[in-house]
């Protein structure tokens, strides 16, 4: 039977194999460029059958990076700092390419744990203007275990603790004005062959028009190039998260992306010291699940990440 194995590469990144199939690299020391705003992210991402369901660096917006926790605007009194990366959103002024592109800075692994059946990880970042001001602290968990319904499920788990010295504003571009551009948060990219793909809700199934849709949970189905077998991804919000249900920022016919947005319209106020948690599951599977199919996927997601016991976050 095959176990879950983690191969710690010391040039700044974990790889996860599942016997000979590996299931994720997780980058945690960019070498991005500062325009990227580097930070950890998981890409490739494979299902158990060995189809890559992510995208890295597209043309288009070369800072999407697979999966990665990114937030194109957090404010302080003296601007908008960005840690998404490219352009900021700003009322009145539309994109600007601004000196405002953020690090999210490994500092130290808590916990590198592979016993077989899963990985468990802790660490610790700091996120950095582009100036070079420290303005958030962050203890971040994530795991990965092997489902018996023919998937894998990334379970995550964040912290956010303003260190600033000032009150932080966590928004987004839709705060800022623009219409159905709520982004901010666990940001997925899909491959290019999911264009078209269909978004799947407990109410039902649609594309583009789900945006900024408000459910526990979202799941999106693509069709691969070349053998033209598909992939179903389900990505499931914490009952304890900001504004749970949360909106969903999600497409299909521009690109695929799915991402659960808890600062879609909603601007939130961290003040000095206090801690934001949220936490999320992603489930990755083999096959178009249907509906019925995906929300029973929702469903073992869901309860596997009410089960996740971690110290810290």
């Amino acid at each position: 039977m095959s176990k879950l194995s983690l191969v710690h590469e010391q040039s700044g990144s974990l790889r996860i194999w599942y016997g000979d199939q590996e299931l994720a690299q997780y980058v945690y020391r960019p070498t991005d460029r500062q325009l990227e705003s580097p930070r950890p992210y998981w890409h490739p991402l494979h299902t158990l059958g060995g189809d890559q369901v992510s995208l890295y660096r597209p043309h288009d917006h070369v800072w999407h990076k697979g999966i990665a926790f990114s937030l194109p605007n957090l404010a302080g009194p003296d601007g908008t700092e960005n840690f998404w990366g490219g352009p900021t959103y700003l009322r009145g002024r539309d994109y600007v390419q601004l000196p405002n592109d953020g690090a999210m800075v490994h500092q130290e692994f808590l916990d590198l744990n592979s016993d077989g059946e899963q990985i468990s990880i802790r660490q610790r970042l700091d996120w950095i203007t582009q100036a070079g001001r420290r303005w958030v602290a962050e203890e971040r968990a994530w795991s990965v275990h092997v489902l018996a319904d023919h998937g894998w499920l990334l379970r995550f788990a964040t912290r956010l603790t303003n260190v600033s010295g000032h009150d932080l504003v966590f928004g987004s571009p839709t705060t800022e004005g623009r219409q159905n551009a709520g982004y901010g948060g666990l940001f997925w990219r899909g491959p290019r062959s999911f264009s078209g793909g269909t978004a799947h809700l407990p109410a039902g199934s649609g594309k583009d028009e789900l945006m900024g849709a408000r459910s526990p949970w979202l799941g999106f189905t693509g069709q691969h190039d070349d053998h033209g077998r598909h992939s179903t991804l389900v990505f499931v919000d914490a009952p304890a998260n900001l504004g749970h249900p949360t909106r969903w920022f999600v497409r299909s016919e521009m690109f695929a992306c799915v991402c659960p947005a808890p600062f879609f319209a909603d601007e939130y106020q961290l003040a000095p010291a206090a801690t934001l948690p949220l936490r999320y599951a992603v489930a990755i599977a083999d096959g178009d699940l249907g509906h019925s199919g995906t929300e029973q996927l929702a469903t073992t997601a869901a309860a596997a990440l009410a089960q996740w016991e971690v110290g810290t976050p």
